[in-house]
C-alpha cells in the first residue's frame, strides 16, 4: 500500500472546535473500537478548520501518501453548532450558506469531495451512546444540498455507504462521481450462492450508461469478524442488543444477567429476527452478515479453563450437546468469562464465478478495506494480498495485468488522483515488488502499538518484497524500514 484515502463514510476530525473535540472522537469509540483516552493522547489536536487539518497532515511524517474527503459528520455538526443539534433538525438558510463557504474552503485546500454514511435510523455503524450518526439523519434536502454545491464547485467525488436509489440520487444531484459502498458476493440463509450481486451489476451499467457516473466497492475479501464481547457493537441493528451491549462491562454483563432481558432476547431470535454478525437479521434471506449460532467459540480465558474443552465448536454444535438455547450458550460462556472470551465469524465460501463477476464489473474496483474501522473485529486492508493469491493466482478470475489495473490505476482514478497509480517516466514512485508465489496472509494477531496501549488486530503477509513511497523503501520483507517519504495528496494540485 503506498496511497490511503481517510475521512470514509462520513466520519472525521475537522472542522472540530476545540471544547468539542472530546465528543468528535467519542463519535469513534463505539463504532470503529478505538478508545477515547487513544485519541485523546494520539492526536496532535492543532488545528479547527479543515484547511489546518490539511496543513496537520503535511507536517506529519507519513509514510504511505494521504488524500482525504470531507467527513460530513463534522461539518453538520460544526455549522449547527453540535453532534445533537445536527442530528434532531435540518439546516438553516443560514447554515447552508456558512456549511457552503466550509466546503468550498476545504476544496479549496485539497480535500477530494465529500462522504456520508446513509444507512437510516436501522444503521448498525452507530455513535457512542448507541443512537444513529449524522448523517444517517440527516434530510433528503441537505443531501441535495451537498450534492448540488459540489456540482456547483465543479470537482471532486462523493463516497457514501446506503442504498442504491440514494448514490443514484446523489449522482443526479450533483453531476459529480459517486463511490458507493458496495457491491458483494453474497449467500442465502443456507450458505448457498445468492444472485444479488447480479442486480447491483446491472443497475451500475444502467446508471453509468445513463450519465451517472457511479463506481461500487467490491467486496474481493472474506469478512472474517474476531471479537470479544468487551467492545462488540456489530450487532446493533437490534435494539435489544444495543442496549445489552452499552454501558460499563459491569453494566452489560448485569443486563446479560437480567432474566427479563434474556426473555426478549431469546423471543426475538424464535421470532427469527435476532441480528447477524456484521449486520442484518435472521429474516434476511440473502445476507453478508452470520447467524449467532453459526459463530465459533474461539478461545477461553485463563478464569474459566473448564470451556477449553469446547474451543473451536461452533454456538449450535455447544447448544446441542448441553441441550441449551444457542442465545443461552452465547451469553453464559461471555459472562462466565466476563466478556473476555473470543468468538470467532467462518467466512462463507465465496463461489469463484460469483466472484468472477464481482470483481470484473466494468464500474467496480476491488476492496473494501476498512484499513481504520472497526479496529478490533476485522482485517480487510489485507485485501490486496487476498485478491492476488486466491483470486488471481489460484482461480485465475481474470489476468494479473487486468488485476493491478484495478489495484492502482483503476482504484486511483475513482478517489481522483490521476498522477499516481501507474508506471511512467516523471510520475512518482509508488512501487510495490512481491514474490508471486510466496504471497499469503499470516494468522491475525493482536498488536499494542497505539497511544494509551490501545490494541487493535493486525495481519501480516508473505511475499511482499520491497514497498517504494515516492521512490524512497519503506518496507522490506515485511519489515518497515522507519522512512517516512510520504505525501499529503492534495485535491487540484499533486491529486486532481
Amino acid at each position: 500500500m503506498t496511497s490511503v484515502v481517510i475521512g470514509n463514510c462520513g466520519f472525521g476530525f475537522a472542522p472540530v472546535r476545540p471544547e468539542a473535540r472530546d465528543r468528535a472522537m467519542l463519535t469513534m469509540a463505539r463504532n470503529e473500537a478505538v478508545p477515547l483516552e487513544c485519541m485523546q493522547q494520539g492526536m496532535p489536536w492543532d488545528w479547527q478548520t479543515f484547511p489546518e487539518f490539511l496543513d496537520s497532515i503535511e507536517r506529519t511524517p507519513k509514510g504511505v501518501n494521504m488524500l482525504s474527503y470531507v467527513g460530513l459528520n463534522p461539518l453538520m455538526s460544526w455549522v449547527t453548532g453540535s453532534v445533537e443539534d445536527a442530528k434532531h433538525r435540518p439546516l438553516t438558510d443560514a447554515e447552508k450558506a456558512h456549511a457552503r463557504q466550509l466546503l468550498d474552503q476545504a476544496m479549496q485546500a485539497g480535500a477530494c469531495g465529500w462522504s456520508a454514511q446513509l444507512a437510516g435510523e436501522n444503521t448498525i455503524q452507530r455513535d457512542y451512546d448507541g443512537t444513529p450518526m449524522i448523517t444517517d439523519l440527516m434530510s433528503n434536502e441537505d443531501l441535495s444540498f451537498f450534492a448540488q454545491t459540489l456540482g456547483e464547485l465543479g470537482r471532486g467525488v462523493i463516497q457514501m455507504i446506503g442504498p442504491p436509489k440514494t448514490a443514484q440520487f446523489l449522482a443526479e444531484q450533483s453531476g459529480r462521481p459517486v463511490i458507493f459502498n458496495t457491491l458483494a458476493p453474497r449467500n442465502d440463509q443456507h450458505g448457498a450462492p445468492a444472485e444479488a450481486h447480479h442486480e447491483i451489476i446491472s443497475w451500475l451499467r444502467e446508471q453509468n450508461q445513463r450519465g451517472n457516473r457511479i463506481i461500487a466497492q467490491a467486496v474481493t475479501c472474506a469478512i472474517d469478524y474476531q471479537f470479544t464481547l468487551e467492545d462488540w457493537n456489530l450487532f446493533d441493528s437490534s435494539p435489544l442488543w444495543r442496549e445489552l451491549t452499552l454501558g460499563t462491562k459491569q453494566e452489560r454483563l448485569e443486563k446479560m444477567r437480567d432474566p427479563v432481558r434474556r426473555a426478549s432476547i431469546l423471543r426475538e431470535w424464535d421470532e427469527g429476527k435476532a441480528p447477524l454478525a456484521g449486520g442484518g437479521t435472521e429474516e434476511l434471506e440473502v445476507r453478508l452478515g452470520v447467524s449467532i449460532d453459526d459463530l465459533l467459540f474461539a478461545y477461553t480465558t485463563d478464569a474459566a479453563p473448564e470451556l477449553e474443552q469446547w474451543e473451536g465448536y461452533k454456538v449450535r454444535e455447544i447448544a446441542k450437546r448441553l441441550n441449551k438455547h444457542p442465545i443461552d450458550v452465547f451469553l453464559d460462556f461471555s459472562i462466565i468469562c466476563e466478556l473476555a472470551n473470543g468468538w470467532q465469524s467462518i467466512p462463507r465460501e465465496i463461489d469463484t464465478e460469483v466472484m468472477r463477476e464481482v470483481a470484473n464489473c466494468d464500474y467496480a474496483v476491488p476492496g473494501l478495506s476498512d484499513g481504520g474501522a472497526h479496529t478490533k473485529f476485522l482485517t480487510t486492508g489485507t485485501y490486496p494480498t487476498e485478491f492476488l493469491s486466491e483470486w488471481v493466482r489460484d482461480k485465475q478470475i481474470m489476468s494479473l495485468e487486468e488485476a493491478h489495473w484495478r489495484l492502482s490505476a483503476y482504484s486511483a482514478q475513482a478517489a481522483g488522483i490521476l498522477d499516481r497509480g501507474f508506471l511512467a517516466e516523471g510520475m512518482p514512485a509508488d512501487i510495490v515488488i512481491y514474490d508471486l508465489e510466496e504471497l499469503s496472509l499470516l494468522q491475525p494477531t493482536r498488536a499494542y502499538d497505539w497511544p494509551a496501549n490501545a490494541w487493535h488486530l493486525d495481519r501480516r503477509a508473505k511475499g511482499w518484497r520491497y514497498t517504494l513511497v515516492n521512490g524512497e523503501t519503506t518496507f522490506v520483507d515485511g519489515e518497515c524500514t522507519g522512512s517516512t517519504p510520504g505525501k499529503l495528496l492534495r485535491h487540484g494540485s499533486a491529486a486532481v
